[in-house]
Formats: structure tokens, sequence, C-alpha cells
């Protein structure tokens, strides 16, 4: 069962070329619930699940962005964009499965469309892993993406990434989560060309408190849907990307705390770059 107005489907095509394991996933007795309103009954157990896990890493937004977001179905228009945020709850018999979220941006540039996923954050029961559970947690964004689309009438095949923030791999850090997008296909923006930040999650008064915001290098993980096989991306597609990201940080963060930022767009390669796409391993 979901939400009446554009139920979540199992859609073979939209999996990741190496997530063909989550065909065999039995599906029959799972409930998949997408969260679009704040007043939705599955809002609060789905966000404290998030929140339990990433709040106090400061790697969850409050809980009040997390509601302007959910206010922006069918989507928000702001500016020359589009956004759309939704939560999926996987629950089989009333128990926890697993939970995500995520925001389709959808831009327009020179007549062309071109729609920008961010994988925020999802978490997977430690029974369901390994299960195909998390490819299909991977793949239905895509979805999100069409209905952002459909909202800023936009044609549905536009192209679509997937982009996912993560940690440089260094010897702290458990290498599981990069080998398993890695695996299913996904490739990192060469860190070498590219240095990406992300803003800085802590309250507004605690960053006052420290001297002012921190941003944190993150590798960028990336899912170009169909175009999966190319292993170069160029400057102009990276900058649209990452002003995706911004825009959306940008509803729900001070200005103030942006502004570093935007201002390290400046150091970006140039819009014809070729840029290399590298196992998120490396």
């Amino acid at each position: 069962m979901a939400s009446a107005d554009r139920p979540v489907e199992f859609i073979p095509e939209d999996l990741a070329p190496g997530d063909a394991k989550s065909l065999e996933l039995a599906t029959g007795d799972l409930d998949i619930a997408c969260i679009r309103s704040r007043d939705d009954p599955l809002f609060v157990p789905a966000y404290e699940r998030l929140w339990a896990e990433f709040g106090a890493q400061h790697e969850m937004e409050q809980r009040e962005v997390i509601e302007r977001r959910l206010d922006w179905h069918p989507a928000l228009a702001m500016g020359d964009c589009w956004l759309r945020y939704e939560m999926i709850l996987v629950r089989r018999r009333d128990e926890f499965v697993a939970v995500r979220d995520h925001t389709a941006v959808v831009a327009c540039r020179e007549g062309a469309a071109h729609a920008v996923v961010h994988l925020s954050h999802v978490l997977v029961e430690p029974v369901w892993r390994r299960t195909g559970m998390t490819g299909w947690l991977r793949a239905w964004p895509i979805q999100t993406a069409r209905a952002c689309l459909a909202a800023a009438s936009q044609p549905a095949n536009s192209p679509i990434t997937l982009v996912a923030e993560m940690e440089h791999p260094d010897e702290r850090f458990r290498m599981i989560r990069l080998r398993t997008y890695e695996k299913a296909g996904f490739k990192k923006v060469d860190p070498a060309a590219v240095n990406y930040f992300q803003p800085d999650f802590r309250p507004p008064a605690e960053i006052d408190a420290s001297g002012g915001p921190r941003p944190l290098p993150f590798g960028l993980i990336v899912r170009r849907v169909g175009r999966e096989a190319e292993d170069t991306i160029q400057g102009e597609e990276i900058r649209d990307i990452v002003t995706a990201l911004y825009k959306m940080y940008g509803t729900g963060f001070r200005e103030l705390d942006m502004a570093g930022l935007w201002e390290s767009l400046r150091d970006y390669p140039a819009a014809e770059a070729e840029v290399a796409l590298v196992p998120p391993t490396r």
C-alpha cells in the first residue's frame, strides 16, 4: 500500500546495474508508504527513526526543516527550479523494515530539464540488509524525480542523476557502504578535481558559539541514470548538480551559513573540463 496520489512501484528498469539481486526480494507482504505531508501519521515515527540514527552526529536536519520540505508537495517552484521532498517507510506486518528520505530538484537550462535527486538518509533493519531491499531504496527516488519533472511540466525522460554525499575513505572509515554503492554501479566525482563541502548541520546557536560554520568535506557519489557506463563528467554538469544541492540546503539553512559553500563553486573545473568518475572506494 502507498499514498493515493502516486503509489511507489517496483520498477525493475530503475534498479542500478549492480542491484539485480533486488529482483529476488519477496515483496508480497511489504507495505511501502510514501510520506508527503507533515500530517501523515507515519511522518513522526519515520522521522524519529532517522533522527535516532543520525541526529546526535549532526547528520540530520531538525524536524521543522523537514516539515517545511514536506510542504513543497507536489513541488516548490523557486526561481528556475522545482523541489520535491519525500520519505519512504517500509514495513512488514507493521514491523519496521527500512526508511529513507530524498529530495528531487528539477532545473532548466537553455530549455533542457535535468533532475537531480539528493539521497539524504537511509536506514535498514539489520535482518533486511543483503536481501535486495537496499537496491530498491536506491531506485525508488527515481520515481520522485519523475513526479517532480511532471509537476514542473517537463518531459519524464529528462536526464536524472542520483547523488549521495559520503565521507572520504580513510583508515578509520568503514568501507562497507562505499563498496555497496560501487558494486551497484555508482561512481565518485574525482575528489582531486572537485572539493565538495556539505553544510554545517549544527543548530545555529552552536554554530555561532563556535565562531561560524564548519562545512564538511565529502565525496560526491553519483548515478547518472542510463549513463552509468560513462567514466567522465563535464565541469558544467558537476556545477549543475552541486547548485541543485545548495539550493535545496538553502531553503533550510541560514544565508550566512551557506555563503562559503556558494563561494567554493568558484574553484570548480571549467564548464568544458572533463572530470574523471572514479570508484567510490578510491
